[in-house]
Parts: C-alpha cells; structure tokens; sequence
C-alpha cells in the first residue's frame, strides 16, 4: 500500500508529518521506533523547506517476505521535477491512493522519480501490517485548529519516550550504584586476596623454614644415632678411639684429634696440646679458642691457641662417671658450626666418653677373667691304660670368658674323676663361680663317693652360697680295677660313647636338674661297659647347640663325628681325633657360647686287662 503527499508550505509538511506518524500508529509500530522515524522525518523536511522548491513525501507499507517476519514501512522524500501535483490531489494538495498513482500526472511523477534519485529514505519494521486500510490514519487535518490539536497530540509520543527514558536513566542510576558496590565489593575482595597471600606466603615462608630446620635435626638426629651404634659396636677402645675422627670429617668437622689421658700415661709422653684442650681437661668444660667469640651454647670462650693462631678450635672433653677420659679437638668445616652443631658435638662427645669407658673396663674385666680361667684349666693327668684330651675355646663375642670348665682327678682309692661343668652366664662373676665350684668337687672327692653323690653334694652347696645362679655338670669315674665307667648327669648334654667295633651310643639315662636350683634332689648314678679301646666324649651345650635347630641334631653330628674316626688313630693321636672332631662342628657356629670338648679313650693293656 501506497501513501503519497505533495509538500511545498510548513502546512503542508506539518500535515504530513502528522499523517506519517498516524499511519506509523496504524501499522503497530512501536512507541520508540515510532518516535524514532517521525523525528528524523521532520529533520529532513525542515530541510526541504530551508531549500525551498517542491518535494514528494512517499510512504509504501510492504507485506513480510515469509511467514512470521514482520514487514516494513518505508518513508521516502523526494524533490519534484516539476511544479505540476500528484493527479488526483484535492484542493488541500494531499490525497490518499490506496492503489498507487495513475492518470498522466502519475506517470509524470514516476518520470521524474525515476530521473532523480531519493534525497531521504527511511523504514521501519511493522508488527502488524495491513491493519486496517489506513485511510483514515493517512488523511490530514485541514483546518488550523484540527492541525494544532494533532501536533499537540503528536508530543504524547514523545512524552512516552521521554518517560520511558526517565525509567531508563532510573534503571542505570541504580545499575551504577549497584555497579559501584559491585566494585566496592572486588576491591575489598582484592584487598582481601592480597591480605590472604601475604599470609599465605609468610606461613609457606614459616612452613619452608621449619621444614628446613626440622630436616636439618633430623639429619643431625639420624648422625648421632648412626654414631652411637658405630661407637657402641665395639668394646676396643683403640678402635672406637679410630672411628671417632671418620664419624665427623669432613662433614661436621675438618679435622678431629683425640687427646687420651690413659693413652698418654702409658707411653710417658707430654706432646704439646691446645690451651683450651688443657683448660676443657681441667674445668670438664668445652672451650672454644679464636680471634671471636663464638657465642656456641654451653661453650666457654677462649683466646686464640699459640698453636694454632689463625685455626678455630673446639675443645670438647670426654666424660666418664667421674672424670674426663681425654678431650676431643676439632677444627670446623667450611661453613663453621651453628648453635645446634655445637650441642650435637658436645653430646657426641659425652657419648664417646661413654663408650670408651665401658670398653675400658671390659677390657680390665676381661684380662682378669682370662688370667683366672687359665689359672683354672690345668693340665690333665697321666693313668696307664687312659689316655685324655681336651680342647676349650671361648666364646669370640661379648667378654669371651664364660663358665665353662673341665677337670680331672684322681681319689684316694685310685680311681679317676672327669668332670665337664657350665656356670650359666659370662664374665668374671661366672669364672669366679666356677672356681669355687671346681674347688669344691676336689674337696668333696677326697672324702670318696661316686658321681651322684658327688653332684648331690654340689648342688646342695651352690644353692645356698648362690640362690639365683645356676650351673649343669656331667662326671664320669674311671677306675683301672673295673670294665664299666660310673657317670651322673645334672642338667648336662649326655656323654656319647664310641665302642672299639665303632658303634656309637648316647647315655642319656634319666639325669638329674640342674645344679642350683630351689629343689631338693638326689642325683643317681649310671654304669657303662667299656671295653679296651672305647672312646667316651664330655662336652658343653656350646659345641652341640644351635640357635635355629636345638640341640638333637648337634649331638647326633658328634656322634656321627666320632663313629668317622679310626680306631688306630684314636689309640696313637687322641690330641689329633679332638681337633677333627672339633673343627667341623664349629663350622656352623656363631661362637656366641664357651666350648669345652674332653676325650677319654681306654686302651693298652691296662684297660684289657681291666
């Protein structure tokens, strides 16, 4: 549809302008768009009068393309070429052509449209088109009263707009205050953020350095442990005196020397030392010597060594239960010594102090053990018809003297005793035990009895001198008038005896307990043929018992020893038949017990003629 206004006074573009928005209004368009398009409108024909001249104001109403598109509304203003009107235009100069113009004025004007471009175009979309034919909404007010109250009318468009705008500057007004808490809000959440990672970073700050230095004590923990179980491994003072020095070059010192109190005394000698060592030997106090303090914990400062002029050194003594053994001299690494290097040192060093007075007296403990058990292990006696061999090896870990013991005596009646004993424990208390056991079973065989009796006896005696220590015995009596051998057990591994054909035999008759223990007992005593030429074996659980297996299986390899040997060797060289039969059943051992072996083998004519 086709709407067309000739426009040439400021009536003419009012009426028209007036039209253009009523037919805008028709066709649904929006209040906005509305307003929109008939401001621009009055623009351009508020130009067109300052030009002067005629112009065509054209307004064509199109259907929508397809379905559910809106379509449009097209305004176009155009100078005519000629003075002529649109045909059909009444005496107002405007009509509505709801056909499009016709008649030779209509092709006049299409003529001069088409030579001349339009000088304005506009559109719209129209929600509603074809609403109603127009007519009505495109024809003009022709008086000036009607023409007044129809711009009048027309600002109502505008004061919606204006409202709609108000509403809208309302909306942004509290947008922006919104906008502005919003804001307010990030930079108080920035500043929150920043406040959060400046703690964040000082606990990750704190968090890395107590981590730094809980791995540094761990490592210095873990030193001092590993350094113990080095020191305390030993029980040679010379050799925890020579893993001292490597235990802290290079890292926690450059150079380490031990000054020994002992040591000096037994080779006389008076070497120079540091003024600090002699003072820390004097005061029982570490001393640091320097040209500065060193402000170390628990460390007294002292001026620099004569020495050692331009050298540090740490002077720490080594303590024992009284006074110091010596003093320990250390030069610091490259990057010196913090305050909890200085207490690691010191207690290193009261460690060491520790460990080498133990030794010390284990090896004291130990040469007197030693001396009294070689008092105690005399030789063996000479009988016709008898021939004896004994090995005794002590024990190669701890103090190595242990309560093992053999012996052998003759009584007053002529027969032979033979004794295999074993205090329980190790040390001298043990040897001392033993001593006094050995002696009296002498003092009791003089007065005669048989082995039961005698062990009999034995028990009741070291039960009341020492209720809480223990002992295991084996005796054997040999007499040149008879062809049997008398023996009684008390807690003891049996004796194995080898007759002359090679048959090997455990006597394990019932024995008695144990020697010392709070029950009253009566030990009985056991016979044996034993024809010339038979070999009887006494032993201690040390060469038999085995940790992992017991001690069945040791006796019956002892057994199985003592069946391989040779009757003419066992005759000529018993000395050699106890070391082949000892060294193989020391193969598997730990050596962790005393081991005593006695052979006694019959043989000559003394034991035939027995």
């Amino acid at each position: 549809m086709t709407h067309t206004w000739q426009i040439t006074t400021v009536d003419d573009a009012a009426r028209a302008r007036i039209a253009a928005a009523r037919l805008a209004a028709a066709h649904g368009v929006a209040t906005v768009e509305r307003t929109r398009l008939v401001t621009a409108l009055s623009a351009q024909l508020r130009q067109c009068l300052v030009k002067g001249g005629g112009w065509l104001l054209t307004l064509r109403t199109a259907a929508p393309a397809r379905t559910g598109c809106p379509g449009r509304l097209t305004v176009t203003l155009e100078a005519k070429a000629d003075g002529t009107g649109v045909n059909g235009a009444g005496t107002d100069g405007t009509r509505a052509d709801r056909t499009g113009t016709n008649g030779a004025g209509s092709s006049d004007a299409a003529s001069n449209r088409a030579a001349d471009a339009p000088s304005w175009q506009a559109s719209v979309g129209v929600p509603e088109p074809g609403h109603g034919d127009g007519g009505g909404a495109a024809r003009m007010p022709r008086d000036r009263t009607a023409l007044a109250d129809a711009l009048l009318s027309a600002d109502e468009d505008t004061f919606r707009v204006l409202d709609q705008l108000t509403e809208q500057e309302r909306l942004v007004a509290f947008h922006r205050e919104e906008l502005h808490q919003t804001n307010q809000g990030v930079l108080a959440l920035h500043a929150e953020l920043d406040a959060a990672g400046r703690v964040q970073r000082e606990l990750y700050g704190a968090e890395r350095k107590a981590r730094t230095e809980a791995e540094s004590a761990r490592r210095r923990l873990t030193f001092l442990a590993d350094a113990s179980a080095a020191l305390t491994a030993s029980l040679n003072h010379e050799e925890i005196l020579s893993r001292l020095p490597r235990l802290l070059v290079p890292d926690w010192a450059r150079s380490a020397d031990v000054w020994l109190f002992a040591d000096d005394a037994k080779a006389r000698g008076h070497a120079a030392r540091p003024a600090a060592a002699v003072a820390a030997a004097r005061t029982g106090r570490p001393q640091y010597s320097a040209r500065h303090a060193g402000g170390l914990p628990g460390v007294d400062d002292q001026p620099p060594s004569a020495l050692h002029p331009e050298e540090p050194l740490l002077c720490i003594p080594l303590p024992s239960r009284h006074t110091p053994l010596g003093v320990l001299t250390l030069t610091p690494p490259d990057e010196g010594w913090s305050a909890d290097d200085a207490v690691l040192l010191v207690e290193l060093a009261r460690r060491s102090g520790i460990a080498i007075d133990h030794a010390q007296r284990f090896e004291h403990n130990r040469d007197i053990a030693e001396t009294l058990q070689r008092a105690l292990l005399t030789d063996l006696p000479t009988t016709p018809g008898l021939s004896l061999a004994a090995r005794y090896l002590p024990a190669t870990h701890g103090l190595n003297i242990g309560g093992d013991w053999y012996d052998a005596f003759r009584q007053p009646d002529g027969g032979l005793v033979v004794v295999m004993g074993d205090v329980t424990g190790h040390g001298l208390h043990a040897a001392v035990m033993m001593s006094q056991l050995r002696t009296a079973l002498r003092a009791y065989a003089v007065d005669g009895g048989t082995p039961g009796r005698l062990l009999t006896r034995l028990h009741g005696f070291l039960h009341h001198l020492q209720p809480d220590l223990y002992a295991t015995a084996v005796i054997a009596r040999f007499h040149p008038d008879e062809t049997t051998v008398t023996w009684a057990a008390a807690g003891h591994p049996p004796p194995v005896l080898r007759t002359p054909d090679g048959t090997v035999r455990v006597l394990d008759a019932r024995p008695g307990a144990m020697l010392g223990i709070p029950l009253h007992q009566e030990i009985h005593d056991h016979t044996a043929r034993l024809p010339a030429g038979s070999t009887l074996a006494l032993y201690t659980d040390g060469l038999v018992e085995r940790r992992a297996q017991g001690i069945d299986p040791g006796i019956r390899r002892l057994a199985e020893a003592l069946r391989s040997e040779r009757a003419a060797e066992l005759d000529h060289d018993l000395e050699g038949a106890a070391d082949r039969i000892l060294d193989p059943m020391l193969r598997d051992s730990q050596r962790d017990d005393d081991v005593c072996l006695l052979l006694c083998h019959v043989g000559g004519p003394h034991a035939g003629d027995g």
